[in-house]
């Protein structure tokens, strides 16, 4: 019995150790980018890469992160001399909390409002991933003057809410965000820091990633977003269609499975119906490591392809 009182003690230290270490390290990072007023509170913004007559290629993070996940792809299309804008969602990273609910019509407010301080001209590249797809859905339908194309990467379309294996994907998802709200909330991620970063990030984008996967505060705007989503659907399928005369890419990721080929045959409606579609599937990556430094090239690609059949007078300020 005191055996087995000194091993519990001993992992409480070491429980308790890491969570300090972690703490300490998430602080001491100076986050990338700046924050931008949207008119009484901020969201972090992050630009890289020089100014150009092509256009600017702007991000929507999936579920549960902001800015951190396009690290890569940033170093990536940076390197190509493009330029690029990713951000944090409220609440998210970085950026203040913004009033609930957070479904689609409060983050396209956001995200609109944000575009406008920038000073960063459009019209865009939209890029989206994961349940990022059903904010630039309504986003882009909404706004079809700042859209020159898009990048959806493993994105969601508002067709997909409705199939029977996402209902179930969505209710599992939130009971997931749920915990993880809770765990956040307590502190109980933190001593799991280092397993923060999923992509396959540069040091610097590795650094935010970990900082906010042990981030209460985040792990509880993440479950406000994900209770919204079903919402979020609604509100992007009444916003309407994407217009045919977009070019749009679609990359997907990971080996072909029964569940795989029904969810992609809808996911790649939109670069199907587009005048000037493409679609890729990257079979070795995962839907995280997509956007990372080992499988970005193909998304690289894509967004090459959107940028070739742009007409001339989709270049900014026209």
């Amino acid at each position: 019995m005191r055996i087995l009182l000194f091993v519990l003690l001993g992992l409480v230290s070491l429980f308790a150790t890491a969570a300090v270490a972690a703490d300490m390290f998430s602080r001491v990072h100076k986050p990338r980018g700046a924050m931008v007023d949207i008119g009484g509170r901020s969201l972090r913004l992050v630009c890289e890469g020089p100014k150009s007559d092509r256009p600017v290629i702007w991000m929507e993070a999936g579920a549960f992160s902001g800015a951190a996940d396009f690290a890569a792809l940033q170093q990536k299309l940076g390197a190509k001399g493009l330029r690029t804008c990713a951000y944090d969602r409220a609440g998210m990273g970085y950026s203040d909390p913004g009033p609930g609910p957070r479904d689609g019509d409060a983050i396209v407010r956001d995200l609109g409002a944000l575009i406008a301080a920038s000073g960063e001209r459009g019209p865009f590249i939209l890029m989206g991933h994961s349940m990022a797809g059903l904010y630039l859905r309504q986003f882009a339908v909404q706004n079809p003057d700042r859209v020159a194309g898009l990048v959806l990467l493993d994105a969601v379309t508002p067709e997909m809410i409705g199939l029977p294996g996402a209902q179930v994907f969505v209710d599992r998802m939130t009971d997931l965000a749920r915990l993880g709200s809770i765990a956040g909330s307590l502190g109980l991620t933190k001593p799991f820091y280092l397993m923060g970063d999923r992509v396959g990030l540069p040091p610097e984008g590795r650094a935010e990633k970990r900082r906010g996967f042990v981030n209460g505060r985040q792990s509880r705007n993440a479950y406000a977003e994900v209770q919204s989503w079903r919402a979020a659907g609604e509100q992007a399928l009444m916003a309407g269609p994407l217009l045919t005369d977009w070019p749009i890419a679609v990359i997907t990721a990971g080996p072909p499975s029964p569940q795989m080929d029904v969810w992609n045959e809808v996911r790649h409606a939109p670069a199907r119906d587009s005048r000037a579609g493409f679609i890729d599937n990257v079979d070795e990556a995962s839907h995280t490591t997509m956007l990372g430094l080992t499988y970005g090239d193909r998304v690289v690609a894509g967004v090459e392809k959107v940028l070739a059949a742009l007409t001339p007078t989709s270049a900014p300020g026209r």
